[in-house]
C-alpha cells in the first residue's frame, strides 16, 4: 500500500464530502467490492481507476443508491446515505453521468440539459394555478441556469440542434451539462472520455477543471485514459478484483508495483520493472 504520505490529500483541511467505510457487494459468487474505504475531501477532483471489471463502476452505483451494499457505510456531507434511494442521493447534491450515453435521443440539445434540473423542479396543482405569479418565476430561472450552463460548456452554436446527430465529444459535453445543471456538490463522472480523441479529451479535462474551480463542485471521476488522471487529479485510488490496492498522489498509485501487476500480468510487471530499472 502506499505510504500515508503519498495518501494525504491536498485538501484535507477542508471537509470529507464523501466517505465509504468497508464497503462490500457481491454479485452472485463474485465478490464486486472488498471491504473498500475511502474519503474525498471538498474540492478535490478524485480518480477511481483500475482494469475492467475491478469494480469501479460497482463502487460508483453503490454511493448513488443503485446498489445497497451487503455492509458498510457510506457517508455524504456528514450525513449516513447507506440504503437511500438514487434519487434521494441526487437531491442531497450528487449529480452523474454514466459509461454509456443516457441521452434522450429525436431531443434537443436544449431539452436534454433541461432535463438536469429535475431535481430543482416542484410541480404542483397550486402552482400551476398561480402559474403567472409563482410558477412562471421557477420556470425562468430554472432556464438562467441552463442557458448559464451552456454558455459554460461552449454549446451555443448546437443548442437547438437534435441531440443524436451531433458527434461523440458533444455528446459528452452536453451529458456534463445536464449533470451540471443540477448544482451539485460531488459530481460524480463514469469513463466520461471513452471513445474521444486527444482535442476532444483536452476539453474535457479544461471543463472539469473550470467546473472545480468556478463552480466549486467536488469531483470523483472513473477514468481509463491515464495521463487524464495523471494530469487533473489530485489523488487516485486503484481498485483490482473489488479491493482497493493502491492509493495517493496519482504517480505514486499508478506506479505501485501491484497496480502495474493488476495491468500487465504478474510476469509482464516483474519484466517492466527490470527493463525500468536498467
Amino acid at each position: 500500500m502506499t505510504e500515508p504520505s503519498a495518501i494525504r490529500s491536498p485538501h484535507a483541511d477542508r471537509p470529507v464530502v464523501l466517505s465509504c467505510a468497508g464497503l462490500n457487494r457481491s454479485f452472485g459468487g463474485l465478490k464486486a467490492l472488498k471491504d473498500a474505504t475511502l474519503d474525498i475531501h471538498e474540492g478535490e477532483i478524485f480518480g477511481l481507476v483500475g482494469p475492467n471489471g475491478s469494480g469501479k463502476t460497482t463502487l460508483v452505483n453503490v454511493v448513488t443508491g443503485f446498489y445497497p451494499p451487503e455492509s458498510g457505510t457510506v457517508t455524504l456531507f456528514g450525513e449516513p446515505i447507506t440504503g437511500l434511494a438514487p434519487h434521494r442521493i441526487a437531491e442531497r447534491g450528487v449529480a452523474r453521468t454514466f459509461q454509456n450515453l443516457a441521452l434522450f435521443k429525436g431531443m434537443s440539445v436544449l431539452d436534454n440539459i433541461l432535463i438536469g434540473r429535475h431535481v430543482h423542479m416542484r410541480p404542483s396543482a397550486l402552482g400551476a394555478l398561480f402559474y403567472w405569479w409563482w410558477a412562471q418565476k421557477e420556470e425562468l430561472a430554472n432556464r438562467r441556469m441552463v442557458e448559464e450552463v451552456i454558455e459554460f460548456m461552449q454549446l451555443q452554436d448546437i443548442r437547438d440542434e437534435p441531440v443524436d446527430v451531433i458527434p461523440l465529444g458533444l455528446q459528452k459535453r452536453v451529458e456534463l451539462a445536464r449533470a451540471l445543471v443540477a448544482e451539485p456538490r460531488l459530481l460524480i463522472l463514469d469513463e466520461p472520455m471513452a471513445g474521444m480523441n486527444q482535442e476532444e479529451k483536452e476539453y474535457i479535462a479544461r471543463f472539469i477543471l473550470d467546473a472545480r474551480e468556478e463552480r466549486g463542485v467536488t469531483v470523483l471521476i472513473i477514468e481509463h485514459h491515464m495521463d487524464v488522471v495523471t494530469a487533473i487529479c489530485d489523488r487516485v485510488v486503484v481498485l483490482s478484483y473489488g479491493e482497493i490496492i493502491s492509493q495517493g498522489r496519482p504517480q505514486e498509485a499508478i506506479g505501485h508495483p501491484k497496480v502495474i501487476s493488476a495491468y500487465l500480468g504478474e510476469r509482464a510487471a516483474k519484466r517492466y520493472q527490470r527493463e525500468a530499472a536498467s
